[in-house]
Order: C-alpha cells, then sequence, then structure tokens
C-alpha cells in the first residue's frame, strides 16, 4: 500500500512566494532572488512531504502564478499578440509568463491580460488558454523537466504532476469560430509524448496526470478524446506509468471510459463521492491489473480526517483487490487548504476546542500516512492509540456546545417564500429610485479602494494593541474622508466608503458574526500572488450586533451623493469559509442569509439607500453535474434574495459577480431579482454579455471596463470601446459603467488614472447621446 499526494500549496508557510512575486514586478529584486526563493520553498515541500511519510512527492506542482498558465508555455499556446514580445524583446520565459497573467505595458506596448476564470467549483481562479483553428503547439517552456532533475538530484522519489490534455483544452476558449477546441487534441498529443519522453529519459517511472473534466458531463466525443489520448501515450511512451487523477466529484457517466483507459493508477475522489468506490469495484476494475489510488483525506477543507470512515473504505476496497493495489492519497491537491496548522499560536484566534477538530496541508499528509499504518498494522499499539485519539477527536466536535444555537435554527425554520420576495416588480423599483437622481451611464466602483502599506500597518499596529481604539478609528475616518472626497472630484456618481476598515470581503463578515473562529496564517492562494485567509465556519450563524452601519452612515456624512452600502452575500460567504460538514450547506446558507438581511434593514434605516450585495462566488458553487444543479441554485439564489426583500422599493439593491461563466445560470442570476449587476468582462472584450443579451435580462447591468486584476491602465477610448460594444448588447438606460472588481489590490496611482478615465468615458458616451452630463 502505497501514499502519494497530488500537490502541496506553493506560496510558502509564510507567503514567501507571494512577497518575492510582488518584489520582482516591482523591481525590487531579480529573476535570479525569485528562484532563490521558489527553490527554496519547493525543497522544504519536498522534505516535509518525505519526513510526513509520503512514498510518491509531487513535483511540478509549483508555479509562479497558475499551472494552467504553465501548461499554456510547456505547450507553446502562447496568444498572438505576445508574439513580439519573444521575439522583438527577446523576453525571457519568467517575464513572458507574467505579461500573459498580468498584461504587458511598457516599451511601447499596450497588450491585454489573458482572461481568468474559476478552477471548477473552486475559488482558485486560472488563466484560460486561448485557442485557434490553426493552433500549433510545441515544447517551449521545460520547466517539468528542470524540477523534476532538481527534486531527482536531491533525492526524493519525484513524481512529475502534468494537468492532462484532454483537460487542457477543455479548460480553454475558442477565440475564432468554426472548430471545437477538443478538435485540437491530435496537435497537442505529440508534446506530451514529447514531455514524456524526455521524462523517461531523464529516469521518472510515475507521471501524474490531473483529467478533472472526468468530474464534468462530457459529451461523446470527449470521451473518445480521452480514449486516443491515453491510448496514444501508452503506446507510444510504454515505460512511464500514468496515474489518472480525477476530483471534485463522482465519474458519473465517464465512469465506463476512465476505467477503460490503459494507466497505472486511478485516482478517485472519495470525500466528494464516497458511493463511487463501490460502482468501480462492482465492475471488471477487480480482475484488472489497474492500481486505485482512493482519495480519502478532504484537500478541500480543513476538518480532521474520520479515520473509522476512511478505514472502513480502505477495508472495503481490500476485500475486492488486495492491499498491494491501493494506494492512499489526499482527495485533491492541497493547493486550496493553508500550510500549517502549527503556525496557529494564538488561542484567541483558533481556539484550543476549535484547533483539535482541524488539519491544514502539513497535518493532512501526516493522516494519510497514519491511516496506511493502522490499515496495513491494526493490532500495533501506537496504531490503536493513533486511532482512538482519533475517534476521541471526532466524538468532541460532534457533541461541543460551541456549534448549536437553538434560537437560530428556529429562526430558519420558519423561513417563508414571502421572506425572499421584494414587495414590488423591478419596473416598479426603478421609477420609485429615480428619486436618486443618477445620470445615464452611472458610474460607480465596486467598493474597496487600495489598501495601501500604510493602512495595513495601522490594522497590524491596532490589532498588537500598539494602536488604541480611537487612534485606529481616526486614521480611518481620515481615510474615508480623503476618499469621498476624491470621488467626488473626479465625479463619481455613487460613492463607496473605501473599506479600509476590512481585510477581506469574507473574514471581516467572519469576523462580526457568531459561528466563526480565524486563523493567523490560513492562507490560501485565490490567484496569482492574491492570497486570502478564509475564516472556519464551525457552528449556527447570527449577527450579534451591526457590522458595517457605523462606517456606511460615517460616509454618508460626508456628501450628498449617494454612498453605497457594500456586504458581503451568504453564498460568498459560505463558499469563501471553510465550512462546517456536519449539516447542509443550505441550511448554513439561509443561517448567514437571515444575518445579512438585519445588516441590510439596519443599513436602511441608517440612511443609506444603495446597498451592495456581493456574490462573486454563486457561479463556483454550482455542482458539476447538471443534474445536481438545480437544487443547489434552488437555494443559493432565495438566500440572496432572503437578504435583501425586506427593503422599501426605493432602495436600490446591487450585486456583483466575476470571473464566472453566466450562460448557463443566467435565468437564476435574473431570478436574484437585484435592481443592478456589475459582472467582470473587460478581459473578455463583453463576450460574457452575450449571455445577458440572449435572455434579455431585464434589470440593470454594469460591464466592467477595467481589468483590476493587473496593474496595466486602460485609457478613456479603451474604456469607451467596451463600452459601445455593451451598448449592442443592452440600452443605455440599463448600462452603468464601473470596474471589474474591488481595487483593494491595487496602487492609488494606478487606481486614479483609470477612475478617472472611465468617468471621463462616461461623460463622453452622455455628449454622443444627448444625454445630460452631471457637473
Amino acid at each position: 500500500m502505497q501514499t502519494h499526494n497530488l500537490g502541496y500549496p506553493r506560496i510558502g508557510s509564510n507567503r514567501e512566494l507571494k512577497k518575492a512575486c510582488e518584489q520582482y514586478w516591482q523591481r525590487r529584486i531579480d529573476g535570479r532572488q525569485l528562484e532563490q526563493t521558489a527553490r527554496a520553498i519547493r525543497n522544504n515541500n519536498w522534505q516535509l512531504q518525505k519526513d510526513a511519510g509520503i512514498d510518491l512527492i509531487p513535483v511540478n506542482d509549483f508555479s509562479f502564478y497558475d499551472q494552467v498558465l504553465d501548461t499554456c508555455l510547456m505547450t507553446g499556446a502562447i496568444p498572438e499578440r505576445y508574439h513580439p514580445l519573444m521575439e522583438r524583446e527577446r523576453l525571457n520565459d519568467l517575464d513572458l509568463f507574467f505579461a500573459m497573467a498580468r498584461g504587458y505595458q511598457q516599451n511601447g506596448y499596450d497588450l491585454t491580460a489573458m482572461e481568468m476564470t474559476k478552477w471548477f467549483d473552486t475559488n482558485y481562479h486560472y488563466i484560460v488558454p486561448e485557442f485557434r483553428k490553426d493552433q500549433k503547439f510545441s515544447f517551449f517552456n521545460q520547466t517539468v523537466i528542470h524540477q523534476f532533475i532538481e527534486a531527482k538530484k536531491a533525492g526524493y522519489a519525484a513524481k512529475p504532476v502534468l494537468i492532462g490534455p484532454v483537460t487542457f483544452l477543455l479548460s480553454g476558449k475558442e477565440k475564432e469560430a468554426g472548430f471545437h477546441r477538443i478538435d485540437l487534441l491530435k496537435n497537442l498529443l505529440p508534446v506530451y509524448i514529447e514531455v514524456l519522453e524526455k521524462l523517461d529519459a531523464c529516469g521518472a517511472f510515475y507521471v501524474q496526470l490531473d483529467e478533472p473534466c472526468l468530474a464534468l458531463d462530457l459529451s461523446r466525443e470527449e470521451q473518445q478524446a480521452l480514449i486516443i489520448a491515453y491510448t496514444t501515450l501508452q503506446k507510444r511512451v510504454p515505460n512511464i506509468k500514468i496515474i489518472l487523477t480525477n476530483y471534485f466529484d463522482c465519474f458519473g457517466k465517464n465512469l465506463e471510459t476512465a476505467l477503460s483507459l490503459p494507466v497505472h493508477t486511478l485516482h478517485v475522489d472519495l470525500v466528494r463521492c464516497p458511493s463511487q468506490l463501490d460502482d468501480i469495484l462492482a465492475t471488471g476494475f477487480v480482475n484488472a491489473r489497474t492500481h486505485l489510488s482512493l482519495g480519502i483525506v478532504d484537500g478541500r477543507n480543513i476538518w480532521k480526517n474520520n479515520f473509522q470512515r476512511s478505514l472502513t473504505l480502505i477495508e472495503t476496497a481490500k476485500q475486492k483487490i488486495g492491499a498491494d493495489r491501493i494506494w492512499l492519497a489526499p482527495s485533491c491537491s492541497l493547493l486550496h487548504v493553508p500550510c500549517d496548522l502549527d503556525m496557529e499560536t494564538e488561542e484567541k484566534n483558533l481556539t484550543g476546542e476549535i484547533k483539535q477538530w482541524v488539519a491544514f496541508a502539513k497535518q493532512k499528509l501526516a493522516e494519510v500516512a497514519v491511516l496506511k499504518q493502522i490499515a496495513t498494522s491494526p493490532d500495533k499499539p501506537n496504531s490503536k492509540a493513533l486511532l482512538a485519539e482519533n475517534t476521541r477527536c471526532i466524538e468532541a466536535r460532534n457533541t461541543s456546545s460551541l456549534i448549536h444555537n437553538q434560537q437560530v435554527k428556529a429562526r430558519v425554520t420558519a423561513i417563508t417564500a414571502s421572506d425572499a420576495e421584494r414587495k414590488s416588480s423591478f419596473p416598479i423599483r426603478k421609477e420609485k429610485q429615480q428619486e436618486l437622481d443618477l445620470p445615464l451611464f452611472a458610474t460607480t466602483t465596486i467598493g474597496s479602494f487600495p489598501q495601501t502599506k500604510e493602512i495595513r500597518n495601522w490594522r497590524a499596529q491596532w490589532k498588537k494593541q500598539q494602536l488604541s481604539d480611537t487612534d485606529y478609528n481616526q486614521l480611518l475616518q481620515e481615510a474615508t474622508n480623503k476618499a469621498i472626497q476624491w470621488q467626488e472630484t473626479i465625479g463619481l456618481d455613487v460613492l463607496v466608503h473605501g473599506e479600509f476598515e476590512r481585510n477581506d470581503m469574507v473574514e471581516y463578515f467572519g469576523e462580526q458574526l457568531a459561528g466563526f473562529a480565524f486563523t493567523q496564517n490560513g492562507w490560501v492562494q485565490s490567484y496569482g500572488s492574491r492570497c486570502v485567509k478564509p475564516p472556519v465556519l464551525y457552528g449556527d450563524v447570527c449577527r450579534p450586533r451591526p457590522m458595517t452601519v457605523g462606517w456606511s452612515a460615517y460616509a454618508q456624512s460626508l456628501t450628498g451623493k449617494p454612498v453605497k452600502g457594500m456586504l458581503t452575500g451568504p453564498v460568498t460567504i459560505l463558499q469563501w469559509s471553510f465550512v462546517r460538514d456536519d449539516q447542509p450547506r443550505s441550511v448554513t446558507c439561509n443561517q448567514i442569509a437571515l444575518a445579512i438581511r438585519d445588516e441590510v434593514l439596519d443599513l436602511e434605516k441608517a440612511g443609506i439607500k444603495i446597498i451592495q450585495i456581493d456574490e462573486p462566488a454563486i457561479r463556483e458553487g454550482l455542482p458539476l453535474r447538471k443534474e445536481q444543479q438545480p437544487e443547489y441554485l434552488k437555494w443559493a439564489v432565495t438566500a440572496f434574495r432572503i437578504t435583501s426583500a425586506g427593503v422599501q422599493d426605493k432602495t436600490q439593491i446591487h450585486t456583483h459577480m466575476c470571473y464566472s461563466e453566466f450562460n448557463d445560470i443566467i435565468d437564476h442570476i435574473a431570478a436574484m431579482d437585484a435592481d443592478v449587476i456589475t459582472i467582470e468582462t473587460s478581459r473578455s472584450q463583453m463576450e460574457l454579455l452575450d449571455a445577458f443579451a440572449s435572455f434579455e435580462y431585464p434589470n440593470d447591468i454594469g460591464p466592467g471596463v477595467y481589468d483590476i486584476h493587473a496593474p496595466r491602465v486602460p485609457s478613456k477610448e479603451e474604456m469607451m470601446g467596451l463600452m459601445e460594444k455593451a451598448l449592442t448588447y443592452i440600452p443605455a438606460e440599463r448600462l452603468w459603467v464601473n470596474p471589474d472588481c474591488g481595487l483593494k489590490t491595487r496602487g492609488w496611482e494606478e487606481t486614479s488614472q483609470a477612475l478617472i478615465a472611465m468617468v471621463q468615458a462616461a461623460k463622453t458616451l452622455r455628449k454622443k447621446i444627448n444625454a445630460p452630463v452631471p457637473e
């Protein structure tokens, strides 16, 4: 029985990679220094996994930004607009890589970044490959070879990890009509063959190919592509033993295809779908020679593994196929969980009682190794002691008084259909909201303004009690005042207070809601150098007191223009937390929805006329299988409507979504019935609006004209061009003008330039159609 790991967090336990990348982008360190940091992280990760008892250690799971973008570079799938950077500017691979991820605006070039969207149903954002009908591929970047050699020389049992060819193609987008990206498989496979041949020549034995597309509803053509791909790879590179991984859901109707593939080991996610083990063992797999990798430790959540439950699954497999054909692993890459629970030393954040229920990446590796020990040597005293201790922790959590609040449970039970209904339809509300006196193409931002180093230092000093509450609040008031004055000066129509008091759009609310705990160093990569620290949602949720009313009311007192109240919606708080797994997610979501509803009503009472309830994660939470999606969408949309349904018609409700495909859920987005929705559309050049136009989306919409996830500053003319594209989809009277997302991660210089240009673009558009231009 062998243990292996599918991938490890690459940010470093202290976010070393984030800091080094940002220093490199700011030209404070050079490429050699950046690579030194990367090498130290990789070697630390490899040693840590070896020490934990992992037999096969992944390599090439490290990336400076994103593993899908790595695959683009590896296969030479580099969009044509970047070719001059290679041919004329002679950019090295690293700088080309960052240009593709972040855009390139120097030396006379102004190149947009590649699109970004969510990796299946996670909050991890990947760079979307761009494909053309005549797409050519080549083995362009050999990082996978270099990292394997690096690990092998250091003495590790290294297993190279690659995104599988079919998942890579399906994760991309056709950039012209007349073909399907899966048609490119015949062009792509020679590159994968070359990669495997070179790995074979370097001494690789196992190679992990990730094909999570097997968790989707694949067409017959896509299933056939998998058969062609793996039959070809096995035939051309027979010495390489392929570990084929699927995760995030069952194989479903792809099971027959998966079982037919000529691979050495098949990995299954038994956390998301434990029932598939019986389905697999009921087939001819029992008589085959393929090994079975059991993904039994949750790679997506932080709760301690229930050894008894996992051992039952292991024993079931042992009885059918024998221990020598069983491998043990986490369910998926540990990229999605924090690095090390041992770094949580502050009792006030993660209390001792809650901490004993939790396991981070390092601890999950230990769980895999311990499960192997207990499964193979159950009678050893140490095995019995480890099992008994785990059982005690699981039982302690199940019976803890911290988890349950009967008043909250009763309130959720009492929810009725009327709790999710606005008083009037949108046309009536829109008429009453005319008293806001907003111009055509009203301009606004999504919420946050730059969190400068100075502001972060204030927060750090305040948390360490080096800054008093009074002094801290005074500094935040001054920052808010400046932000309001600045927005008035540049001519924004609907203002925001800037959110200088907030650390994160979910963590900030979790800190004020009952039922949440927090970490010091529980960082998880969201995209690139962006890391988030998800709260631990362990118990029943309620709002002990108002959370945002004071800051919103203060900001509104400074101006005659409307200031938006800014809230995070229940589905996003759910999705972007480590959520309890002892009750249905829909129940937990309704608990959060009622807490946010209380805040919305208090904001309205305080005179806030526009309230934004962000739901960027509503598409992310969509189950991968179509048959499971209607139930999720029903409770997710209802939860959002519960938050907003109690306000008066004249109160305008906004929501925001980003980096999602909306075509298949557009009717449900409309059912959310927000007065205004703002979405990310600049990287896709307004392509996402096609779904809203085809559906005849009835309410107002703000398509983003400024990509805030890159340092590039768009011109007024570029933003006007995007809005003119938007006008071909949506009538002018229903269009707003705004960035793609919040501006927290940007600097003030670029933010200022971009927003001034955005306001000027809106004013010029009004003049072009003879609409009033506000002074």
